[in-house]
């Protein structure tokens, strides 16, 4: 049987824009407002997922929700004909009307977390979909996140689903964006780590004053519990506090790991030695390497500013492993020179590769924002819905579909316009059909 780590990554809806809605989010925030181009930054997704594809790699695709949400608006109040509501909201609660037209769920590293089946009592693949209850537009997201995951990994005797988190504070739950996993093999056990940024019900441990800490450690037991995980297979980390406050707003800013590969910030966690050290002995005794980056090399301002640790970093076919960049890395001279030395450190990474997705770097999204880790046996790849999975039909699909029914320009007045609505239901409609996912989204029922 063979074993692979999939990438599912998530097409940017056709409601892609600049709203400044993630506080805490330094690009969302600095680019408030800005025209964007739904058609490029889904293109600039598309073409990054078939680049995978072409690599050796299995690469599926999550489709986007509705938006705008009007289900959400009519639950808050809003009444009338779809135009109506959309007209309603945009003159008495215009900051609403935005959270319900976000794209944000195009980063299915939020969508859920994802065990595998090695790592499970059960023997299943387990998800768990995120409740991202610390932001309005995304606390939106997680039943049609389930309907989605159920659609593409639909059948029962592999995997397994699980309703979201309570919708509290104190289970405060981002998916994967704060979940690594690392393992000899990915169809051996592994040891998965919870990196979490306080803890809700010890008001004295350690947490960000400036901006909120997303995951909570109560969220993280509790998925470990849900996927049947054994506790010397799982690892809690405390992100540190500081570098929360300076825009790291998830793990994935400022880590990410790839089977036996740690790659980190040197600021990265709070009592980072002993964490290490357990890490190492849950692992074994198979080589692990630690790659710590120095704040004298790399500040934490440029690895925010280039998502220098929100890539990807892949296991290709011939056995080494690549780092998959945004360009802004390349642009930004201490981080490519980094990533330049990176590839000789005898680890087992040895090629970077640079992609465009500014559209979604704008917004506060890098490669891995943009992707969901799901590693898999073939038999389990099997069992996917083979429409959601990346080749060259489904790939020009792709592109003539979001040719047809994507705008090149959408503003954040432009929300309000009726006909956005209609060309987002109608691309949607069309895409069930594609990727063959049945009853998804609320219009439909």
């Amino acid at each position: 049987m063979k074993h692979f780590e999939a990438n599912f990554d998530g097409l940017v809806g056709p409601t892609h824009n600049y709203a400044g809605l993630s506080f805490g989010n330094v690009a969302s925030l600095s680019n408030a407002a800005a025209v964007s181009n739904p058609r490029a930054a889904a293109k600039q997704g598309l073409k990054k997922a078939k680049a995978l594809a072409d690599m050796g790699m299995v690469q599926g695709m999550l489709a986007p929700q509705e938006r705008p949400d009007l289900h959400t608006l009519r639950r808050i109040g809003f009444t009338g004909s779809d135009a109506e509501v959309l007209n309603k909201a945009a003159k008495q609660a215009p900051a609403l009307l935005r959270a319900c037209c976000s794209a944000s769920s195009m980063w299915t590293a939020n969508a859920a977390t994802v065990s595998p089946s090695a790592d499970c009592r059960d023997g299943k693949l387990h998800f768990t979909p995120a409740n991202l209850v610390d932001k309005l537009h995304r606390s939106i997201e997680p039943i049609t996140t389930g309907n989605i995951l159920a659609a593409t990994f639909n059948n029962d005797k592999h995997f397994s689903h699980h309703q979201h988190l309570p919708e509290h504070a104190s289970f405060g739950d981002e998916g994967a964006a704060n979940h690594t996993r690392l393992c000899r093999e990915y169809g051996k056990p592994g040891i998965e780590l919870f990196v979490y940024g306080q803890q809700a019900t010890n008001p004295a441990a350690p947490k960000p004053t400036k901006y909120p800490a997303r995951q909570t450690l109560e969220a993280s037991q509790a998925i470990a519990r849900l996927h049947q995980l054994d506790d010397n297979n799982t690892v809690y980390i405390s992100q540190n506090p500081d570098v929360i406050d300076q825009g790291v707003f998830h793990n994935d800013v400022i880590a990410v790991g790839n089977q036996n590969v740690l790659f980190y910030h040197q600021q990265a966690y709070l009592d980072t030695k002993n964490k290490l050290a357990e890490i190492k002995q849950k692992f074994g005794d198979s080589p692990l390497h630690f790659i710590e980056v120095p704040t004298n090399k790399v500040a934490i301002q440029d690895a925010v500013k280039t998502y220098l640790f929100n890539t990807q970093i892949i296991t290709l076919p011939s056995g080494e492993m690549a780092i998959i960049a945004p360009t802004n890395c390349q642009e930004n001279e201490a981080v490519h020179a980094y990533l330049q030395e990176v590839v000789t450190l005898g680890t087992p990474i040895k090629q970077v590769h640079y992609f465009d997705v500014k559209q979604s770097m704008q917004n506060g999204g890098g490669p891995a924002c943009l992707r969901l880790r799901v590693a898999m046996n073939d038999t389990e790849v099997a069992a996917v819905n083979q429409h959601t999975l990346m080749n060259d039909v489904l790939f020009s699909e792709l592109n003539n579909w979001i040719d047809k029914h994507y705008r090149d320009r959408l503003s954040v007045e432009d929300l309000a316009d009726p006909q956005v609505l209609i060309e987002s239901r109608t691309a949607l409609d069309e895409l069930t059909q594609l990727m063959n996912l049945g009853s998804v989204y609320q219009f439909q029922k």
